[in-house]
């Protein structure tokens, strides 16, 4: 079964992914196999995609502001959007190394490294066959990378937000930890939040999915085609619709 092949999506990866078999910094094997793939599914469909960037490969805002640090948690969230800005020059640079040009756009300033976000100018890059790279979450303490992924994803009319992770959909509950775990093919916004057992994004980013009637599609990235399988129409993961 096939769906309407989307005309501009965007893609949502996290820090882990770019740490990819590590426990810290970034895996170029991962980063190279990405851009191939990205490369070749903007070559051979003409999808447009916009990717936002999470930075937990590098450090986690909630997390250094926790444990008597003494740094406080907009400080720490803003390490954080230094962090997406990091992952989001590694990916431009690989992508380009594979032909495939890309830009990056800063939430937060840091003009020596990337561009600032600026909406037209996103539109404009898009059209022309460019991957836009959005860094720095919404530029703003206390707001997940998960919700600046639904954020841009309205704001640039993508049709679709793809949550790339490393199982392939959503499950009833944890497959690692219960073996009767279902996957699910279809599922609603207000059930993604209302599950306790079911994680998708965080709840602020499904809430603002589901005000906006925008589809988020679950899949599994480390499934090479899969990308080029969402383009193409076809049925792949779970829909949170």
């Amino acid at each position: 079964m096939n769906a309407t092949a989307p005309h501009r999506i965007l893609l949502k990866l996290s820090g882990e992914q770019f740490a990819g078999k590590n426990s810290f910094g970034i895996d170029t094997d991962f980063l190279l196999d990405l851009a191939k793939e990205l490369h070749e599914v903007v070559t051979q469909t003409k999808v447009q995609i916009v990717i936002v960037v999470g930075g937990g490969n590098f450090l986690r805002g909630a997390t250094l502001s926790k444990n008597e640090t003494m740094i406080e948690r907009a400080t720490a969230d803003y390490m954080g959007m230094l962090a997406t800005i990091m992952n989001g020059m590694a990916l431009v640079d690989i992508l380009e190394h594979f032909g495939q040009p890309a830009r990056l756009q800063a939430r937060i300033h840091i003009d020596s490294v990337a561009e600032p976000y600026i909406r037209r100018r996103a539109i404009r890059h898009l059209e022309k066959g460019r991957v836009v790279i959005i860094g720095g979450g919404t530029g703003n303490p206390f707001v997940t990378t998960d919700t600046a992924a639904v954020s841009a994803a309205l704001e640039l009319n993508c049709e679709i937000v793809l949550k790339a992770t490393k199982v392939d959909g959503v499950y009833s509950k944890d497959p690692n930890k219960h073996a009767d775990a279902v996957k699910l093919h279809t599922i609603s916004h207000l059930d993604a939040i209302k599950d306790e057992n079911i994680s998708v994004m965080d709840n602020a980013a499904i809430s603002l999915a589901m005000d906006n009637k925008l589809p988020i599609r679950v899949f599994d990235l480390l499934t090479k085609g899969n990308i080029k399988r969402i383009a193409n129409g076809e049925m792949v993961g779970t829909l949170v619709c």
